[in-house]
């Protein structure tokens, strides 16, 4: 224990100044390694120093783009977890990882984990802001763009590998998206924003079929922002009516694969809503069950 404090306090010393994690920077960070970083997650991810703390935890961005799902899941993700759910990393740290992680949006990303796993730690940086707000109206707004933005750009697609493990870069995008919708502070225009971020993916123009999942995360989303009771049902009717005409000409129906696996995509889709609709008992949630049921039947 004591050769990993020493190690981690060497680290605070050049991470904390560092320039923005780019593609190629080390994972593990300069001073560690995986067996220490192994130890500090069985003891629960507790470094008592913040300063070290804040130094580890830009220090293992570069993690997230790791091909070793040890490292990238296992220890940048829930460390970074970890601290930011435990309210351990301060505003103007929660700042600086927001600012580097959407950086790391931008970059270019051929192995594919950069982007979705930074998608995924950026949904806690939005959980903290739900659960306590500390940021301010324009910088949340930015937030909700950035989401809508990276969720609408997705085009790779892959879910599990057996080896590399996840990317899921569809889920992950929800999971941000969702943590905005569930807070409180966003305005009826943002919600909008998240709402046509969802459309666009839940029924994929390169006909992705989803098989891991993906319908029922891009889902909760819409279940979030339906809690709220920001819409009417007439309003929820004619949002669920546009989707239906995203399968593709009708012309191609049960003779072409693309149009096939769109239509997957939207009963998939359509399907997890309306089960959570009529299973609840919430306002808010019912109102999306006959506009959910009437877009089921609308499929052909």
């Amino acid at each position: 224990m004591r050769a990993l404090a020493a190690s981690l306090l060497i680290l605070a010393g050049g991470l904390l100044s560092a320039s923005p994690v780019r593609a190629g920077d080390d994972c593990p960070p300069e001073c560690a390694d995986a067996a220490s970083l192994q130890l500090l997650k069985r003891q629960g991810f507790v470094v008592e120093d913040a300063t070290t703390r804040n130094a580890l935890a830009l220090g293992l961005l570069a993690c997230l783009s790791s091909p070793d799902p040890l490292l990238r899941d296992g220890i940048a993700y829930e460390a970074l977890t970890a601290w930011l759910r435990g309210d351990q990393l301060d505003a103007g740290m929660r700042r600086q990882l927001r600012d580097r992680l959407y950086a790391m949006l931008q970059d270019v990303d051929e192995a594919g984990f950069r982007r979705p796993f930074s998608a995924l730690v950026l949904s806690e940086v939005a959980r903290t802001d739900r659960i306590a707000q500390w940021m301010r109206p324009e910088e949340r707004a930015d937030m909700v763009e950035a989401g809508a933005q990276y969720l609408t750009s997705i085009r790779d697609y892959r879910g599990y590998d057996n080896v590399q493990g996840w990317r899921h870069g569809i889920a992950h995008g929800s999971d941000w998206l969702m943590q905005l919708a569930m807070n409180p502070a966003l305005q009826r225009a943002q919600l909008d924003v998240i709402l046509g971020a969802v459309a666009a993916q839940a029924v994929p123009q390169s006909a992705h079929a989803y098989i891991y999942g993906e319908p029922g995360r891009l889902a909760r989303p819409v279940l979030h922002v339906a809690r709220r009771g920001a819409l009417t049902e007439v309003e929820w009717t004619a949002w669920f009516a546009a989707l239906p005409g995203k399968i593709g000409d009708p012309s191609g129906a049960y003779a072409d694969t693309a149009w096939l696996a769109r239509r997957h995509d939207l009963l998939a889709f359509l399907t997890a809503i309306h089960f959570e609709a009529q299973q609840s008992q919430d306002a808010g949630l019912k109102s999306l069950e006959l506009a959910a049921a009437r877009a089921i039947k609308a499929v052909p």
